[in-house]
């Protein structure tokens, strides 16, 4: 009886070759503390230090599940592929949103010279309060990690109705912030643009219901790097940063086969 019943486990256990998988669903962040360099005409100077959180939407039924409205949440939205048994490969969208810390006190390092502003002079590690007439520094709409993962799959339980899985993976991509700055005089800058890259290790635990319907517990961890943050409309205009990032996601998805399959005809 043991037996057969290992044998049946052991069938169903690698079997996921040619199913694919889609999922949607949300995120908190944190970020570690980072240097940012804005350099530019009449300026070039280094914050130190600085403190960012994100900015997760208040939970409304009428903002999380509606159409219309569904980018408005920090999200996760992943296509996958199961290659092998037990591997897939996925691309997706982590849209995470990145607010530095108005009223916090850094240290400054640089020049400012030729603005309009209170900020003009030389600074040699001294410090400084980020006051809004000084700097708004956000990627709010958002700190967009478009990344590819190889994913692994271990079977950890399996019945008819229930599958519990554990996933482990890691990934490369892009940033492509979509960054709201205002710096100094400047006009506010608001535009999307390809700033760095990043990397990420990902665990998660699968649930799937009914063979197909999944939810997903994630813990992502990973750097960014974005040495071309787009500050102002002057082209010369820029900032660099690179951090840690830690995401928990909890995402709901489905996995189906690319095609129906054939059943072996009895000989």
């Amino acid at each position: 009886m043991f037996a057969g019943d290992a044998e049946g486990v052991s069938s169903h256990r690698f079997n996921k070759k040619g199913e694919f998988y889609f999922y949607w669903g949300w995120n908190r962040a944190w970020y570690t503390t980072s240097d940012i360099q804005f350099t530019g005409t009449g300026y070039d100077f280094t914050l130190k230090n600085v403190i960012a959180y994100d900015r997760p939407s208040p939970f409304d039924v009428n903002v999380y599940f509606n159409p219309a409205l569904l980018t408005i949440p920090q999200y996760n939205l992943r296509f996958g592929y199961y290659f092998k048994n037990n591997l897939s490969i996925s691309i997706g969208t982590d849209h995470m949103k990145y607010v530095m810390r108005n009223g916090q006190q850094v240290k400054i390092s640089g020049f400012i010279e030729n603005s309009s502003s209170a900020y003009n002079g030389m600074y040699d590690n001294e410090d400084i309060t980020l006051s809004q007439d000084f700097l708004i520094f956000e990627h709010t709409d958002g700190l967009n990690y478009g990344n590819s993962e190889i994913r692994h799959h271990d079977r950890l339980y399996h019945s008819s109705q229930l599958e519990i899985n554990a996933v482990e993976g890691f990934g490369v991509g892009i940033l492509y912030p979509r960054s709201n700055v205002t710096l100094l005089d400047f006009d506010r800058n608001d535009q999307f643009h390809l700033a760095g890259y990043g990397f990420d290790l990902v665990a998660a635990i699968n649930i799937t219901f009914l063979k197909h319907f999944f939810i997903q517990p994630e813990l992502k961890g990973g750097f960014i790097n974005m040495p071309d943050i787009k500050t102002t409309k002057n082209s010369s205009d820029k900032a660099k940063q690179h951090f840690y990032f830690t995401q928990f996601n909890v995402v709901f998805g489905v996995s189906m086969p690319l095609k129906l399959k054939t059943l072996k005809k009895e000989s």
